[in-house]
């Protein structure tokens, strides 16, 4: 049978927005292209908003295609493109999808990272796919990676950059030396961030972005509320030049790692501003640009990059996922099922392994350096490098700059603490963790 001559596969739409759009056009523009590639035609039967009356003629699709009632447009269609975001009443519509027998493409990571074993279980008793790679890092193909092509081998650590606002920001901010209140600003001018950018700037992003990357690299169920979640609201132009000083730039990271311990393996997961050295893969993602590198025991290192958002790059990874799962639905087969086989616990923050750099407003007099030493040292913590520095304007003080080596995070908060208590310690400036060693 000729593709032509198949009946079409009905996909719905739920959202207009700019990713919406996005596929919306690309639908409608590569139509022949993705019959071809499916076995079968593409059939958009609707596409449902919040309001009608909105002009969309920038849109390409009939206008009576649009329409409120999206819990009887998901009952009819074979396919269901899920790119409204939020938690209700979205979850309810997968569910409802799902139960009418449709294969769910959704780009929720918000949703994915906090109710994500519903949905796995409902598509899985239902039958039908649920595929969800644009939730993290927009064009990038890294989830389908990790589930898939790296399926036979064992993943030890996932680290990233999967948030292009926050990595425009603090760029802006290593290039420019600007604060990071003014750098918000031009990010919001330019289009990179919201009017309110709460979500991008204190992690809450890619923290469930960090949560959905952790669940599939070892095969453990991670929520957003197992992940340490910390924004770079803090994070200040001084910090960025003491980073620079070191060879290193500021990124918000998404740091996901399979640790092994005496009592077996866990999951470590968390989201912090840190410096890493330009050197590394990461340290040159600039821009808006999003990366994540992975490590394996076969594979190696491995590095994805590209843009992590936009309506075109968004949408690109949402018509991957949708000629997937309509090949499944011509030729037959299954998206591979959810593996939460592992069930590792998840480590508290205070058990990751890290480094410390710490600045410190002290006086400058004889035996400073060496009580500050022996904090260290009674919580465990090494020192791997020193730098004092007079005051310029001020000849009674001094700043005091300690790199530490790695230790378990709970001993270097619990060090930095202790010298917030020392009567020679004015002040601890800066505190930010050293990641890519």
């Amino acid at each position: 049978m000729s593709v032509a001559a198949r009946p079409p596969l009905r996909v719905a739409l739920l959202g207009c927005g700019v990713v919406g759009s996005a596929v919306a056009r690309l639908l409608v523009e590569n139509s022949a292209d993705l019959a071809s590639r499916i076995g079968a035609p593409l059939e958009l039967v609707g596409i449902a908003v919040r309001r009608l009356g909105r002009d969309r003629s920038d849109v390409p699709v009939d206008p009576a295609l649009f329409t409120t009632d999206a819990e009887g447009l998901v009952a009819r269609a074979d396919i269901v493109i899920e790119v409204v975001g939020g938690i209700e009443p979205t979850r309810d519509l997968i569910l409802s999808a799902i139960h009418h027998g449709a294969s769910v493409v959704s780009a929720n990571k918000a949703l994915l990272a906090e109710d994500g074993p519903t949905l796995y279980a409902a598509a899985d008793a239902g039958g039908v796919d649920l595929y969800y790679e644009a939730a993290v890092a927009g064009a990038i193909p890294i989830l389908r990676p990790i589930r898939e092509s790296l399926a036979g081998d064992r993943i030890t650590k996932v680290i990233g950059i999967v948030n292009g606002t926050t990595n425009f920001v603090l760029d802006k901010m290593d290039t420019s030396g600007a604060g990071f209140s003014e750098t918000v600003e031009v990010a919001q001018s330019l289009g990179y961030a919201e009017a309110d950018p709460t979500a991008d700037v204190e992690g809450f992003d890619a923290a469930a972005k960090a949560a959905i990357l952790a669940s599939l690299a070892f095969h453990t169920r991670v929520s957003s509320a197992d992940v340490h979640r910390e924004g770079i609201s803090e994070v200040t132009a001084a910090d960025i030049a003491a980073a620079a000083e070191m060879g290193c730039v500021v990124k918000l990271l998404a740091i996901c790692e399979r640790v092994a311990g005496s009592d077996g393996d866990a999951v470590s997961v968390r989201v912090h501003p840190a410096m890493i050295p330009r050197s590394h893969p990461l340290g040159s993602v600039r821009d808006a640009f999003n990366a994540v590198f992975v490590e394996a025991e076969a594979a190696g290192q491995l590095m994805f990059y590209g843009r992590g958002a936009g309506g075109d790059p968004t949408a690109s990874a949402v018509l991957g996922d949708v000629v997937e799962v309509a090949r499944h639905r011509v030729n037959g087969g299954r998206a591979a099922a959810e593996t939460a086989y592992a069930d590792l616990p998840v480590l508290p923050m205070g058990a990751a392994i890290t480094r410390y750099h710490i600045s410190l407003d002290v006086d400058d007099l004889p035996g400073v350096l060496a009580s500050v030493a022996t904090e260290f040292a009674a919580h465990g913590v090494s020192i791997e490098t020193v730098r004092q520095q007079v005051a310029a304007s001020e000849d009674d003080r001094a700043n005091l700059v300690i790199v530490t080596h790695r230790a378990a995070d709970a001993a270097l908060s619990a060090t930095v603490d202790a010298l917030e208590g020392l009567d020679t310690v004015r002040e601890v400036v800066s505190v930010m963790r050293v990641e890519g060693d």
